[in-house]
């Protein structure tokens, strides 16, 4: 272990409170800040973190303890980034904050921050603490002169998107791999966390939302309530061409467990069906270990589904053989349940009405951008399928009159040109994976740049069309080509007011859905219960 520098000694084995409070809040004024930092001494608090100079000034007068300083800033990537100059930590140092905090992710790796971490120690004479997500992240802040490494970004980043709950094997594994003290912060909500987090060989522990956030409380409250009410859990399998995502999801929404599994997409109908019941079985099983019965199984794939009877009614090449496969009748021999099966681009749109951006508008579209181009549509309060099932075909519109070929044995489809291959074909090949380009684009790359303007460009065209037909009140885009790229909004915002008529009055909002990695799983779950 190295040196542990004299501010932080006192700190050993104490809680630290993060006092912070976003614009709008009812607390966000620093006079308040300030009452909550001697609230949380009062109660036995150690040390205090707070965003800004405005803040830090305000607590150090109203507190002795010390004080991890930061200084939040939107970047041009459209994201936050912690204390982003040395001249933001030397703001905050003035202000009275006897450490500093910065976001040494992969992230803040490539907007200098262990060079910026270097020239705080040095230049200012103050302890610097690394905001980290992943040991290699922490190991790298820890060659670069860190003091300590905080566990604050887990979860918060693209890589580690899947976690939503706190992990002491998580801190075990940091202090194993660094020479540095570990100190837990993030998605710690409960003192029994806590205490595991020291257990786990955490130097201290900061806690935030569960102790300055009453607004976040009062939620956590009401969302149990409402849990209560509506206690019946249902599982969720969302069949995608790379991974197969599961997970057990309660009645009011909230995912109680989630994982994935590789899908054997080429292995043909039997293969696949043989991985769906092993996932759904594992899924039956979780849940009760955990003391839950579930009342049903929903499962979202691709290719369009019979959604009375669960049949696939077709799919295309991306899942040989999977056309007429009687999905939710095998399933429901195999576990014993009731299943229901849904194309999966319907799915999402499902469990945006549910649980996202489709609970307060009755005409929306949901578009799902990655390997291929789905949707799902809710026409006057009421999902889309068509009469013969196969409504809501965005992929498959025809933007390019005799143009690429499509595996649905038609030319010029939206898929063609809006799927990841199409970015990075469009970026010329420097990027592997579209992922790749979009993390260029949205840093300020120019031929990335250039690529994505393309990909927003054939992408509106479709847009458009299905803007003309349907005059929806907001656009949702999901899957893995729309997270963490608000660029793509951008792009596309400015396309479709050139190709939409009376695009001024419409007043359609586009938007990036907050469900994120395991949408499909909160659908095929809805998709269950309203069945059911």
């Amino acid at each position: 272990m190295k040196p542990i520098p004299d501010v932080l000694v006192p700190l050993a084995g104490k809680l630290l409170v993060s006092c912070q409070a976003s614009p709008g809040d009812a607390f966000r004024d620093s006079a308040s800040i300030a009452r909550f930092a001697r609230a949380a001494v009062d109660g036995g608090a150690a040390g205090i973190r707070a965003d800004g100079p405005e803040d830090v000034r305000a607590i150090r007068a109203a507190v002795p303890v010390p004080i991890v300083g930061i200084q939040k800033s939107v970047q041009e990537d459209g994201r936050i980034l912690i204390t982003p100059s040395v001249a933001a930590a030397r703001a905050l140092v003035e202000a009275g904050a006897r450490l500093v905090a910065l976001d040494c992710t992969a992230r803040g790796q490539r907007y200098g921050a262990l060079d910026r971490l270097r020239r705080i120690r040095a230049e200012l004479g103050v302890p610097v603490l690394a905001d980290i997500a992943t040991v290699e992240e922490a190991e790298a802040a820890a060659d670069a002169g860190a003091d300590a490494v905080l566990s604050t970004m887990r979860g918060y980043t693209e890589d580690t998107a899947h976690v939503r709950a706190f992990e002491p094997a998580f801190i075990h594994a940091l202090k194993d791999a660094v020479e540095v003290p570990v100190i837990a912060e993030g998605r710690i909500v409960e003192p029994s966390q806590a205490a595991a987090a020291l257990d786990a060989g955490a130097f201290a522990v900061i806690v935030g939302t569960a102790i300055t956030r009453p607004h976040e409380v009062t939620r956590w409250f009401a969302e149990a309530m409402r849990k209560a009410d509506r206690a019946a859990s249902f599982l969720g399998i969302d069949l995608g061409g790379t991974n197969t995502k599961f997970g057990i999801v309660s009645g009011a929404g909230e995912l109680t467990h989630e994982s994935f599994a590789p899908t054997p997409a080429a292995g043909g109908r039997a293969v696949l069906l043989e991985h769906l019941k092993a996932v759904a079985r594992q899924c039956v099983e979780t849940a009760r270990a955990a003391g839950i019965q579930p009342a049903a199984l929903g499962v979202a794939t691709a290719g369009w589904v019979d959604n009375r009877t669960g049949q696939v009614v077709y799919a295309t090449d991306n899942l040989p053989g999977w056309t007429g496969t009687p999905l939710a009748e095998e399933l429901r021999a195999a576990v014993g349940l009731p299943v229901a099966a849904e194309n999966d681009a319907n799915a999402l749109a499902v469990a945006e009405r549910h649980f996202g951006l489709g609970r307060d508008v009755e005409n929306f579209a949901c578009i799902t951008l990655g390997t291929g181009v789905g949707g799902g549509c809710y026409v006057n309060g009421r999902l889309n399928r068509g009469a013969h099932f196969f409504a809501n075909a965005f992929g498959h519109m025809s933007i390019q009159p005799e143009g690429l070929p499509c595996n649905c044995g038609q030319r010029g489809c939206l898929e063609v040109y809006a799927n990841a291959a199409a970015l990075v074909r469009y970026a010329g090949g420097a990027h592997a994976t579209a992922e790749d380009v979009i993390r260029a684009a949205n840093a300020g790359e120019s031929p990335a740049r250039a690529a994505l303007r393309t990909y927003s460009g054939y992408l509106a065209r479709g847009c458009a069309a299905l803007i003309h037909l349907l005059d929806p009140q907001r656009l949702i885009f999901s899957g893995g080509l729309a997270q963490n790229n608000p660029a793509l909004v951008a792009d596309l915002e400015e396309e479709l007011a050139r190709l939409v008529t009376v695009w001024d009055r419409r007043g359609i909002q586009i938007r990036l859905s907050p469900l994120a990695y395991y949408g499909g799983v909160l659908g095929a779950a809805a998709i269950a219960r309203e069945a059911l």
